[in-house]
């Protein structure tokens, strides 16, 4: 434990980065302004608009919410890391970035298969849609995500917490994620990557293939439908919805049980963006800024802002 303790006193390096601090600091405030903005405005667009208060869109402002706490683990920090061109990050401060991005990236994989489900409801077997998806089912999903996300970051958390560090501790990457720190941890690690496999399968494969499943029955329901363009609306919006959870489930993954060493390490740096920063940022686009009825309640409520400023 002696060897576990030193390593409070030492500081990680960051080794993600270019050189190009200026281009990196504004494509970083830039993306971050949009994912906040983004998710915050469908968020407030949902709580105020009396006509968007369904199970889906409760899901969604859920997801708005989870978005921006996602978003804000990692982005501001890299954002003055950028600027100040400071990469170094306390030990105490690597395992709370740590433990919030784990906890936001599992309650997230969970979160995005209970509004697969939801959408399986109410297009499979709406005659039963309000008695499966009531209030108090809607806010127990929710809330079993978020302690999935919760216990997952701790344990995760904890068994990083007893790799001992010794040497030069340059981490590879953007910000501290498992894979990152134990590629420098030189104790072993065996137990770990056991455990991101357990995990990945749990938290990431079985919600993935519960959507798969979800989506399969409802693509299948759809090609019942007689009307071309509803046939063509759902298609777009179910493959829309597919494509962002497929890259997110992938290249969650991926990021998790992907070469630790070497340099195809690059390819998890890679896919944490993806992961981390890009799905946040798209999220809202996907999920609800394509639904005409969030685009008519956002409509609304600028026109009534816009009457009151006048």
């Amino acid at each position: 434990m002696a060897a576990t303790n030193e390593t409070f006193f030492h500081d990680f390096i960051l080794m993600g980065f270019p050189r190009e601090q200026i281009l990196i600091s504004l494509l970083i405030a830039q993306i971050y302004t949009m994912t906040v903005l983004g998710n915050l405005t469908v968020f407030s667009i949902i709580q105020v608009d009396s006509r968007l208060q369904s199970p889906m869109y409760f899901f969604l402002s859920c997801l708005s919410l989870l978005d921006v706490c996602y978003s804000s683990v990692t982005l501001p920090a890299m954002l003055a890391n950028a600027i100040t061109g400071n990469r170094m990050i306390s030990f105490n401060k690597c395992l709370t970035q740590l433990y919030f991005f784990v906890c936001f990236g599992g309650t997230e994989c969970l979160l995005l298969a209970v509004m697969a489900y939801d959408r399986y409801v109410a297009i499979c077997n709406p005659l039963h849609y309000i008695t499966i998806m009531n209030k108090k089912i809607c806010s127990y999903l929710v809330v079993g995500c978020w302690l999935c996300g919760l216990v997952n970051a701790t344990f995760h958390t904890l068994m990083t917490w007893k790799r001992m560090f010794c040497g030069t501790r340059h981490i590879n990457h953007y910000f501290c994620d498992v894979l990152p720190l134990l590629q420098v941890a030189c104790s072993d690690i065996h137990d770990s990557q056991v455990v991101l496999h357990v995990v990945t399968f749990f938290l990431g494969m079985s919600p993935f293939m519960l959507i798969a499943n979800s989506y399969i029955r409802i693509i299948s329901t759809i090609l019942k439908i007689r009307s071309t363009t509803g046939r063509k609306k759902a298609f777009s919006t179910c493959s829309s919805h597919l494509i962002v959870v497929t890259v997110f489930y992938l290249t969650g993954a991926f990021n998790y049980n992907g070469p630790n060493t070497g340099d195809f390490f690059i390819i998890v740096q890679v896919s944490s963006l993806l992961y981390g920063v890009v799905s946040p940022l798209l999220n809202p686009v996907i999920y609800c800024l394509r639904n005409n009825e969030v685009k008519g309640a956002l409509k609304y409520v600028l026109t009534k802002l816009y009457i009151s400023f006048k």
